[in-house]
């Protein structure tokens, strides 16, 4: 009886035993997925930086000294340590990407605006503070005319452990300065068609998804932007109009570099002939550019039925061509001289 005792107590002991170490275990886990939550919404509010202007277009002397005012928000709950970078950039591909120089200890082999840039301090911003920072660019006085590009960067930092830079991504805002005298601006047009999806034809079955892809080389020593008016037209009547690149702040083609568009073209369903036109103008002094490209639009069913007349046609020409040769043979077998 004192055994079954003993036995009954060391169950219960063991169970409250292993209850104790399970609750712990639950106790400990809620902890660390807490921490781990909070370290998560850290790091996100650090990722959450805005800025703005994303693209500054600035126009300087030789000589003189220009600021252009970024400003950025930390729009979370969270304090966070700003370092600020001035980076130059060049052209990354024809899609008007650029490709940052990330090595704070190179510059761009030409049109460098970082050489031209004051140093910035890191900063802290509180929860929700907005801070509009200025970004100084001293033009030297031997400065030759033409396209300077940088970027001011900002990257998070921790600012409990002496301004970390943190793994994630920074944002940017991309200066474009232009040095005033005459500089070179040479622009051309090195393809201009008319294409669906990615080919080029003469003509098309149908008008549905025609775009018209045009490309800008630059060989000039200035950013150019180039904007102006594609139009369709059907015989004598212009069917479309469009313009392009005519926001405010167009899109560039950085000197040593090339860019293409692809232009949407609507009204082109029906059968006939239709001619693209386009004027673009660039560069300080309005140089303009012109091209056309012509194209067909036969429908499938207008294939078929001319080619259903055609063949109706032959088959009536070659109908024709046997009766008389009938008639011919019947009349000459009929014929009877006369001695």
């Amino acid at each position: 009886m004192i055994a079954n005792k003993l036995q009954t107590v060391t169950v219960q002991q063991i169970f409250k035993t292993v209850l104790g170490v399970a609750l712990a275990i639950v106790i400990a886990a809620g902890l660390m997925s807490a921490s781990s939550s909070a370290q998560e919404g850290d790091q996100s509010a650090a990722n959450a930086l805005k800025i703005s202007p994303m693209r500054t277009d600035v126009s300087a002397d030789p000589g003189e000294t220009k600021v252009v005012k970024v400003t950025v928000t930390n729009p979370t709950n969270a304090k966070v340590g700003i370092r600020i970078i001035q980076n130059d950039f060049i052209a990354g591909d024809e899609e008007g990407t650029p490709a940052i120089i990330l090595d704070e200890n190179e510059f761009a082999k030409s049109n460098s605006l970082k050489r031209f840039m004051t140093p910035l301090e890191n900063v802290v911003l509180e929860p929700n503070e907005t801070r509009v920072i200025d970004a100084e660019i001293v033009v030297p006085a031997d400065a030759e005319p033409g396209g300077y590009f940088g970027v001011v960067r900002f990257a998070p930092t921790d600012p409990d452990t002496g301004g970390q830079v943190n793994v994630s991504p920074s944002v940017a805002s991309l200066i474009l300065l232009t040095v005033n005298g005459d500089a070179p601006e040479k622009l051309s047009l090195t393809d201009f068609r008319v294409q669906q999806g990615e080919r080029s034809k003469s003509f098309y079955v149908n008008g549905d998804g025609l775009s018209l892809f045009v490309r800008f080389d630059n060989t000039g020593n200035v950013q150019a932007g180039p904007f102006g008016k594609v139009s369709v037209q059907k015989g004598s009547e212009v069917v479309y109009e469009a313009d392009f690149n005519d926001s405010e702040q167009r899109d560039m083609v950085l000197p040593g570099s090339a860019r293409r568009w692809t232009i949407p073209l609507e009204q082109t369903t029906g059968f006939g002939k239709y001619t693209v036109s386009a004027t673009f103008t660039y560069g300080a002094k309005n140089q303009t550019i012109q091209m056309s490209d012509s194209f067909w639009v036969i429908p499938r069913n207008t294939i078929i039925a001319a080619a259903v007349g055609a063949l109706v046609l032959i088959a009536a020409i070659i109908g024709a061509v046997f009766y008389i040769r009938r008639r011919r043979n019947s009349f000459g077998s009929s014929f009877t001289p006369r001695r």
